[in-house]
């Protein structure tokens, strides 16, 4: 028998059967019944061969990924892995986390040993590092910082930026230096669901402006504005998380004039702004003198660098926010700060932000062969995807469906900020996961969605 025709007897290994489909690879493999290189059959066809539906056969497959037994190759189907392969695959989760949302981590060798050689550079001074440093970094750690956002565009005075320990302390210390418990803050209708811990946190009243495919709707974020006197509009506005809209350059220059009119303060979280190569004008560039902007590199570098850059309108309205800063948190990580800084220095980080955006790309057109037919808002730099479930899906069945399938996804409900939640997900395509896993991930997804709807689509 050859490997394209392997037909496992499952009964010795017992139940769920997408582990004993796992387990029988890995028997196989010791007794020397598959070898490496050998390729396994497609999953439709061993699902028939053994009497299985689909969608067990690829949870199989992908536990076999996931200890380090076999590896899948886009278009060429799976094979069992080598030794050198298996140390990699097999310290991956084992749920599919199809939740966070961030950027794809980087597997080029070269690149590795390259940010590694920078840890272990930064580390050769560990005794400082394990000291209190100076608050907001030092000059040259923002000056580095102010480099790094001039490539996007953004040129700002190192006096007017400090860094935090991550963008969400950072809004905070905003927030708590313009508003007082009961005052409004606008957002976009669908937001970054810490925002709308924050608020509440503070006692804010959070108001959401309708959006469409480009984000807020100006002459909405105007009747707002009459309607509620606003202190601040938070805004994301390149690759919203969730639906991945950005505001053209008109729009942003509009929401501008409204927010000056109205005396708004604008607070512009520019999370993805460094993946686009060409980004529209930030407000920060068009209105310098009412934005409070935030630029981090958890969503282009790596989620474990909890630094954000912080840049107030003016050193005046920066002094408080630095006030609750300090409170809390003291100062940003010295060995983060340091790390960070060194990569911007050596050009290590745009290296990490040009690998985020070749693997996002591919991971993209494979969601979108997948997709096919099931309405959707993405972009080709965005590493998530917002998807609206076809009738008679009810999100709350949707995810615990894929929750039984240890795939994990994020309902509408946790970005809603005003009406009734749509029938939509949100769907992260970063993190550890690899290409092949992706693709079993949304094939299993896509297969729930047109073949599963008796089961429990209208439950919740």
């Amino acid at each position: 028998m050859t490997a394209q025709h392997w037909t496992p007897n499952l009964e010795p290994f017992g139940k769920p059967h997408y582990r004993a489909i796992a387990d029988a690879i890995a028997d196989d493999v010791r007794t020397g019944g598959l070898r490496v290189g050998d390729r396994l059959p497609p999953q439709r066809e061993l699902a028939d061969r053994l009497g299985l539906n689909f969608t067990t056969v690829a949870r199989g497959y992908v536990e076999a990924q996931r200890r380090g037994l076999v590896a899948s190759r886009v278009g060429q189907g799976t094979f069992i892995a080598g030794q050198s392969q298996r140390p990699h695959v097999a310290a991956r989760p084992s749920v599919v986390d199809l939740t966070m949302n961030v950027p794809p981590e980087p597997e080029e060798r070269a690149l590795l040993d390259r940010m590694q050689a920078g840890l272990q550079k930064v580390a050769h001074d560990l005794p400082t590092l394990m000291r209190y440093q100076g608050f907001g970094g030092t000059y040259v750690q923002r000056e580095a910082a102010t480099h790094f956002l001039r490539q996007r565009g953004v040129v700002v005075e190192t006096e007017r930026l400090v860094i935090c320990p991550g963008t969400h302390v950072a809004f905070q210390a905003v927030l708590q230096s313009l508003t007082q418990p009961g005052d409004t803050l606008l957002c976009e209708a669908l937001t970054y669901p810490p925002i709308r811990a924050i608020a509440q946190r503070l006692g804010l009243k959070l108001v959401g402006v309708p959006i469409d495919a480009q984000g807020i709707d100006p002459d909405a974020f105007e009747a707002l504005c009459r309607d509620h006197a606003p202190k601040a509009l938070y805004l994301n506005p390149t690759l919203l998380n969730p639906t991945t809209a950005t505001m053209p350059e008109d729009r942003r220059l509009r929401t501008i004039a409204v927010a000056r009119a109205h005396d708004v303060v604008i607070l512009e979280d520019d999370a993805y702004g460094a993946l686009l190569r060409r980004p529209p004008a930030a407000f920060v560039t068009s209105a310098p003198d009412i934005t409070f902007y935030v630029a981090s590199l958890s969503k282009c570098v790596g989620a474990g660098l909890r630094i954000a850059y912080l840049v107030a309108p003016d050193q005046r309205r920066l002094w408080p926010v630095n006030g609750y800063l300090r409170t809390t948190c003291v100062m940003a990580s010295p060995m983060t700060t340091a790390l960070s800084t060194l990569w911007i220095e050596d050009g290590t980080a745009n290296t990490v932000v040009e690998a985020v955006r070749r693997e996002t790309a591919a991971r993209q057109k494979i969601a979108a062969q997948v997709l096919t037919g099931v309405a959707h808002q993405t972009d080709p730099h965005a590493f998530h995807i917002w998807l609206s479930l076809p009738e008679p899906w009810q999100r709350s069945a949707f995810a615990a469906k894929m929750r039984a399938s240890d795939l994990s996804i994020v309902v509408s409900d946790a970005f809603t900020v005003t009406g009734p939640p749509t029938e939509a997900v949100r769907i992260s395509l970063g993190g550890v996961l690899s290409r092949a896993e992706l693709r079993t991930a949304l094939d299993y997804l896509m297969h729930v969605i047109e073949n599963e709807v008796e089961e429990g689509a209208h439950f919740g």
